[in-house]
C-alpha cells in the first residue's frame, strides 16, 4: 500500500495523479489537517510533525511513502525515515523527480513555494547538483488560504501581490513548489501569462511512483483518506477529485 502525506489538501493534487497513473495501487493519505499550513514552521517542528505522520501511515499499512509536502522534504533528507521499517528505496519526496526533469532544459527558471521551502534551499541546492540556478519566491498565506477554502478572488490577490515584482519576460519555467498551489493554477496563470512553462511537480512524482513501486504495490486500487482535524474544505476537494470513492474521509482525533 501507498501512503501519501501532506499537511492538508495540497497532497490530494499528488494522489490524483498517482491514481491516474497507477490506477491498481491502494492509497491511504493522511492530511495534517489539523496542524496546517506547515510552511511558516521552523524545522523542529516539521520534523516532529513528519514522525508522526510516517507513523500513522506506516500503522495504516503503508509500505511504500509518498511525502507530498515540499516544507518537509529537508525533514526526509537528514533520515528520519531511517527509524521506520520501511524497505530500501520505498520514501519518494518531491524534489528529487521534479528537478530530474530539468536536466536538459534551457533557460531562466523560478520556484514558488512556501518560506519553509525556500529557507531551506533544498531546491536550489538540488538544481546546483545538475548545474543549474534558479531563483526562488516565497508566496505566503497561499497555502493556508487554499486550505481553509478560499475564493478565487483571494487567491488571485495573494498570488498577484507575491509575484508584483517578477521580471517580465525572465523566466522561462515557474514550478509550483507546494502541492496546495496547483489548486490556484488559473491565479498563476492570470499572473505569468501563457508563454511561461508552468510546472506542477505531481506529474513527474507520479511517473517515479509508478517505476519504482510497480509492481511491488499493485493491489486493488483502493483510496482510503485520514485527516487529524475535521476541515469542510478538504472533504469537498476529495468528492470532487476522488467521486467514485464514498464515504473516503475519516477523521482521526
Amino acid at each position: 500500500m501507498i501512503g501519501i502525506f501532506d499537511s492538508g489538501m495540497g497532497g490530494l493534487s499528488v494522489a490524483v495523479k498517482v491514481r491516474e497513473t497507477f490506477p491498481s495501487a491502494d492509497i491511504v493519505y493522511f492530511g495534517d489537517t489539523k496542524n496546517a499550513p506547515y510552511g511558516e514552521r521552523p524545522p523542529h517542528e516539521l520534523a516532529e510533525l513528519t514522525v508522526k505522520g510516517l507513523r500513522f501511515l506506516t500503522t495504516h499499512g503503508a509500505t511504500s511513502i509518498v511525502s507530498a509536502c515540499n516544507s518537509v522534504s529537508t525533514t526526509l533528507a537528514v533520515s528520519l525515515v531511517d527509524t521506520f521499517d520501511l524497505p530500501p528505496g520505498s520514501v519518494i519526496e518531491m524534489v528529487g523527480p521534479t528537478v530530474a526533469q530539468f536536466r536538459r532544459f534551457e533557460g531562466e527558471i523560478l520556484l514558488v513555494a512556501t518560506t519553509a521551502t525556500v529557507r531551506s534551499g533544498i531546491y536550489q541546492n538540488a538544481f546546483r547538483m545538475i548545474g543549474k540556478e534558479i531563483d526562488a519566491l516565497p508566496v505566503p498565506q497561499l497555502a493556508g488560504a487554499i486550505e481553509r477554502g478560499a475564493s478565487e478572488d483571494e487567491l488571485d490577490g495573494i498570488v498577484r501581490g507575491a509575484l508584483a515584482g517578477m521580471p517580465e519576460g525572465k523566466y522561462q519555467a515557474v514550478i509550483l513548489g507546494c502541492t496546495h498551489y496547483p489548486f490556484a493554477l488559473g491565479s498563476f496563470r492570470k499572473v505569468i501569462g501563457d508563454d511561461v512553462l508552468l510546472v506542477d511537480p505531481a506529474e513527474a512524482v507520479a511517473d517515479r511512483v509508478l517505476a519504482r513501486f510497480w509492481p511491488r504495490e499493485v493491489g486493488e486500487g483502493t483510496f482510503r483518506c485520514f485527516i487529524s482535524g475535521e476541515s469542510a474544505p478538504f472533504r469537498a476537494k476529495v468528492r470532487l477529485l476522488f467521486p467514485e470513492v464514498q464515504d473516503a474521509v475519516t477523521l482521526v482525533e
